[in-house]
């Protein structure tokens, strides 16, 4: 991992690879869709409305996911130093946050026709609102704190805390009685679900999966230009 710890040693590798990953991310997802809108049957007893599951399951993965990337980042910003960690972190965190939102909405909106409510407070959907709660609280500290040690020392205490929520979102159904159903794709004795809905999730899940290495690597960039300027900046206030 520290072959990748030098900015222009991780830039001379991403650069090259960042549009074949914007170009599989694209194919990923229109085939995905594909398949989602058109291929897939409506449930028999949802309708059409389950087609909004191929949008709403993926992203509730990457927000867990996402989620994930950053507290793993953060300690091995505590634990190894790595120089690109914390910045790792720090660039996820809207992404994430953005997918965590998509799951919430259209958790919401395929809630409304199912459940009658838009909004129900059980674990599933209190836990994931509290993973938002705690993506938005990490955002908050690199806004508020100036200075960037201090401001990362602090985001990586609240990504690790938050990683605490992870698996009690991921069991919340298992452990708790919720409106949720039980895991249908990722549970012993495989999934429960018709192939023919399976296929455009899985692609669906792996697209997203690609989009945020697509997204992920593009403010990672950004983040090392911005960083640059930040030296070369406080060199030249420190100089004068």
């Amino acid at each position: 991992m520290h072959n990748f710890a030098n900015p222009t040693r991780f830039l001379a590798i991403a650069n090259p690879l960042l549009p074949w990953i914007w170009a599989a991310a694209l194919i990923l997802l229109a085939t995905g869709l594909y398949g989602a809108l058109v291929t897939a049957p409506a449930d028999y007893q949802q309708g059409e409305t389950v087609r909004i599951m191929y949008v709403h399951v993926p992203a509730a993965w990457l927000a867990l996911f996402a989620y994930g990337v950053m507290a793993f980042a953060s300690a091995m910003a505590i634990i190894f130093r790595h120089p690109l960690a914390d910045a790792a972190a720090k660039v996820a965190a809207p992404i994430g946050a953005a997918f965590c939102f998509i799951a919430l909405a259209t958790g919401a909106i395929w809630g409304k026709p199912m459940w009658g409510a838009w909004w129900v407070w059980d674990a599933r959907l209190t836990s994931m609102f509290v993973l938002m709660l705690f993506y938005l609280g990490y955002i908050a500290v690199w806004q508020a704190v100036e200075e960037w040690d201090m401001a990362a020392t602090i985001a990586r205490v609240v990504a690790l805390v938050g990683a605490i929520n992870i698996p009690i979102v991921k069991f919340s159904v298992d452990w708790w009685n919720t409106l949720h159903q039980p895991a249908s794709v990722f549970k012993m004795g495989g999934p429960s679900i018709s192939n023919d809905m399976l296929w455009p999730l899985m692609v669906m899940g792996l697209a997203f999966n690609v989009l945020f290495l697509a997204l992920h690597l593009t403010a990672l960039r950004s983040e090392i230009a911005a960083r640059k300027l930040h030296r070369l900046h406080m060199h030249d206030v420190g100089a004068q």
